[in-house]
């Protein structure tokens, strides 16, 4: 069985000094393949790095939403230079929009349009953070495809409601499942992962964050996607083996690697 992570943050300094030990356990657990996001331009070299020392590691470069105060005028040509100057770079992102507590919201608009625009020039696919911002992104997507043309991508981490789900599938979108899915409560998390395409679903850990049953409360770390596929692979009714075929096939057709 071969797994890919497809959202993972490993060069946070809480990992740095046991990364082989870490790797061991992904392995183990038959994660082939991960793609490192990307908060910040800054990031870069760190992320290339780690790309350096596991080869099954591809890896994005982006501007989060949360710091888009970070943009300057130069981030665009930073960001594109960047993603042009390593085969490894398999998207842009993470970007997109989070209106949780957020009062840049136009700012925000504005530097998600940049990347969008950077992912379409060099055909590469975006990782979309969307929070509590379904219903302008979809707009936003929408309103870019009918004046820009279409871009592809990833919306990670997906939280939305059912109905949400199907804007984003609507407008091609692939929908990547965390620990989140696991969650007792995470009701319409778990109807939205019945109902996804079986050629539009992932999995990720978004590690370290949000660490799956039955792990939550600990650390997240990359063996930990083997958690959510089993639980996505029981509310959608198929075999561990089936699920894991489907979202790896996923991810390579989506970032453009193989395994």
């Amino acid at each position: 069985m071969q797994l890919i992570d497809t959202h993972v943050h490993i060069n946070f300094e809480i990992y740095k000094s046991e990364l082989e030990a870490i790797r061991e356990r992904w392995r183990e657990a038959g994660v082939v393949r991960l793609v490192h996001s990307c908060v910040e331009p800054e990031e870069f070299a760190g992320i290339q790095a780690i790309a350096n020392q596991f080869a099954e590691v591809s890896f994005a470069v982006g501007l989060h939403p949360l710091d888009a105060d970070k943009w300057k005028d130069e981030t665009a040509s930073q960001i594109r230079e960047l993603a042009s100057s390593d085969s490894r770079v398999v998207a842009i992102g993470e970007t997109g929009l989070d209106f949780y507590k957020a009062d840049d919201r136009e700012h925000q608009f504005k530097v998600f349009e940049a990347q969008l625009a950077i992912a379409q020039e060099l055909d590469k696919p975006v990782i979309i953070h969307c929070r509590d911002a379904a219903a302008p992104m979809a707009e936003m997507l929408r309103n870019f495809w009918q004046t820009r043309g279409p871009v592809r991508g990833v919306m990670h981490c997906w939280g939305g409601t059912p109905e949400e789900t199907q804007w984003f599938l609507d407008l091609g979108f692939y929908i990547s499942f965390s620990g989140t899915v696991t969650f007792k409560k995470a009701l319409q998390i778990q109807e939205s992962a019945c109902m996804v395409n079986s050629d539009r679903i992932l999995v990720e850990t978004d590690c370290p964050f949000l660490a799956p049953v039955p792990q939550r409360g600990k650390r997240n770390e990359p063996a930990y996607v083997y958690y959510v596929a089993e639980q996505v692979a029981k509310l959608r009714g198929v075999s561990l083996l089936t699920l894991s075929q489907q979202t790896t096939k996923n991810a390579c057709q989506l970032f453009g690697f193989s395994v």
